[in-house]
């Protein structure tokens, strides 16, 4: 087995959002799936479910923002170092209903010392967006691949 110095960014990439998986459950018991992920990128999605919906039969705003944070997260610790939320903020922009299936798609901005900016864009299977998410991130002590 490779060490992480031995990996290339996409193995590294992708052996820290696995270890992340291994303790997210989070995101698992919500049903959300990693559907990518790439150095500094994430790509998670998730069908809201009749347990989603808010007064208003639609999805609760809450879960947009979680599936949203869940992309974040995964996208911004792809580097083999813990980070986490600093600031967040999402826009909402369309109604979801249930049985939607919701893409969340994280895609970093800026990285720099231990500071990123992630931009997070949530659409429907039709591909309507229908939220605009940003993350401030802010490094942490520790990896995830043990070697800390």
């Amino acid at each position: 087995m490779k060490t992480p110095d031995q990996m290339n960014p996409q193995e590294l990439a992708e052996a820290s959002a696995a270890a992340m998986w291994n303790d997210d459950s989070a995101s698992q018991r919500l049903g959300m799936t990693l559907e990518r992920i790439a150095p500094g990128e994430a790509v998670l999605s998730m069908t809201v479910t009749d347990q989603m919906t808010n007064g208003h039969g639609m999805c609760h705003g809450g879960y947009m923002f979680t599936l949203a944070d869940s992309a974040f997260a995964f996208a911004c610790n792809s580097y083999n170092q813990r980070v986490v939320a600093q600031h967040c903020a999402v826009t909402y922009l369309n109604p979801v209903m249930t049985g939607a299936r919701l893409t969340a798609h994280a895609r970093e901005v800026s990285r720099r010392g231990r500071s990123g900016i992630y931009d997070v864009r949530l659409s429907d299977e039709d591909g309507t967006v229908v939220a605009e998410f940003r993350g401030h991130s802010r490094v942490i002590k520790g990896t995830h691949l043990g070697e800390d």
